[in-house]
């Protein structure tokens, strides 16, 4: 078979569990400090040779990584497999029950080097590939937002056939729901509804499943236990309150079912397409990024205090950093902030896999699928790094968490301290369609 007209495919994994007790990241509360495990967390490397062209697919049981950190690891890895930065796609799947790298050193520099070590161990492997794209349906979100018309419903399939003996190698599966089924009162390390999802796909199957996480900054999951909204909101105050025997027993058994629930609905997802998906050579792998440079003004003190009493007086956040951060600002007469968004494109096949690194709503990967005139062009969130929320426009003058309150926590993390200005998402939208159709 000749390498240089059919794709190849290497894969390998590590487990990234700490061994020790770590700080979390996702929930604002007094204590974030892990007391076990519940789940082990996992990251897992696809690298594809297609001709002379190397690129390389991680996807990553965590939070997500600053942008910064993402590009130390995508630099490593990079180096690894002879490519460049934009060769490496990290799609974390945004759970809340895993490690804060931002400080967290020695962890962060652990996920590094198992990275480098699975991408080696893939290249190791190397084997012609068959590819088949499909999707199906899975109902495992809500729309957090009230907008019941903005769930992306669709169950994005790869699958991956070894060419040469035709045995089922790897699944790749793009879902859209945020893994917080594990709320804040938990303290456990754990993957979410990932882990689930990936054990009964493998032993269904008997291949490796590796699952990317869509466009669901709104999107929360559809299963949870019943107190779940109201932890998300007042977490703070819920855990200084404590959470007594009797509380544990009630929503830890609820939060599993929920976990179990969500794993089901995927399985049947997949299940009701996989048999139809019709593997074929692939002509076309390609990993290329582009940037656009958005804004996002300073807001005055004025509106700040605003800002700031608001989010104190529904979320029980706390704004002192955050304001003194807004003063600062003004005081050396800095007007707006910038970034520079990255669109990562990962097409194989027929398929597309479009990352920037926000938390962007799921209308903006609709918006975008529809634009394109393709169900398989998939936006998504939480790709090299975790960057803000990114809200439409409609939603930005709605202001909330996902808009406002979250920046007086997060700031630090952004470099930011309000979201993207109101036109972004258009723009965005624009980007990723423009971008995808020069392919």
């Amino acid at each position: 078979m000749n390498i240089n007209d059919t794709a190849w495919m290497g894969y390998g994994e590590a487990d990234i569990t700490p061994e020790d007790s770590v700080e979390l990241v996702g929930f604002y509360r007094p204590d974030n400090r892990s007391r076990g495990v519940l789940h082990p967390l996992k990251l897992q490397v696809m690298v594809w040779r297609y001709g002379e062209d190397v690129s390389c697919l991680i996807t990553v049981d965590s939070l997500g990584f600053t942008v910064e950190l993402s590009n130390v690891l995508r630099d490593r890895v990079a180096e690894e497999i002879g490519g460049r930065r934009e060769n490496v796609m990290v799609c974390f799947s945004h759970t809340h029950s895993a490690p804060n790298a931002a400080v967290e050193p020695s962890y962060f520099d652990s996920v590094c080097d198992k990275s480098v070590l699975a991408a080696r161990e893939a290249m190791a492997g190397w084997f012609p590939v068959l590819v088949a794209w499909g999707v199906g349906e899975c109902d495992i979100g809500l729309n957090r937002r009230d907008d019941p018309d903005s769930v992306d419903r669709r169950l994005g399939i790869m699958k991956v056939v070894d060419a040469s003996t035709s045995e089922l190698k790897a699944v790749l599966l793009r879902v859209t729901a945020h893994p917080n089924i594990l709320s804040s009162d938990n303290y456990l390390i754990s993957s979410d509804y990932f882990a689930l999802t990936r054990e009964r796909l493998e032993s269904k199957y008997g291949c490796k499943v590796l699952i990317v996480q869509g466009a669901s900054g709104d999107i929360r999951p559809r299963f949870q236990q019943d107190n779940a909204e109201y932890l998300e909101v007042h977490c703070y105050e819920a855990a200084q309150a404590g959470f007594s025997e009797e509380y544990v027993a009630k929503y830890t058994e609820q939060s599993r079912v929920a976990l179990e629930r969500t794993a089901d609905s995927i399985c049947e997802g997949v299940e009701a397409v996989f048999g139809g998906l019709d593997p074929l050579p692939v002509r076309r792998v390609i990993a290329r990024s582009s940037f656009c440079r958005c804004k996002a003004d300073v807001p005055s003190i004025e509106r700040a205090t605003e800002i700031a009493e608001e989010a104190s007086r529904e979320a029980g956040l706390d704004g002192t950093n955050w304001l003194n951060e807004v003063r600062r600002l003004i005081g050396e007469g800095v007007k707006s902030q910038y970034s520079d968004v990255e669109f990562q494109f990962f097409l194989i096949g027929d398929g597309c896999l479009c990352g920037i690194a926000n938390e962007a709503m799921c209308k903006i990967a609709l918006e975008a699928k529809d634009q394109a005139g393709s169900s398989l062009l998939f936006l998504n969130g939480y790709t090299n790094g975790c960057n803000s929320y990114l809200p439409t426009a409609e939603e930005y003058d709605r202001g909330g968490f996902e808009v406002l309150w979250s920046n007086l926590v997060y700031f630090p993390y952004h470099g930011r301290v309000m979201p993207l200005n109101r036109e972004t998402a258009e723009t965005i939208v624009g980007e990723v369609v423009s971008g995808w159709r020069a392919f």
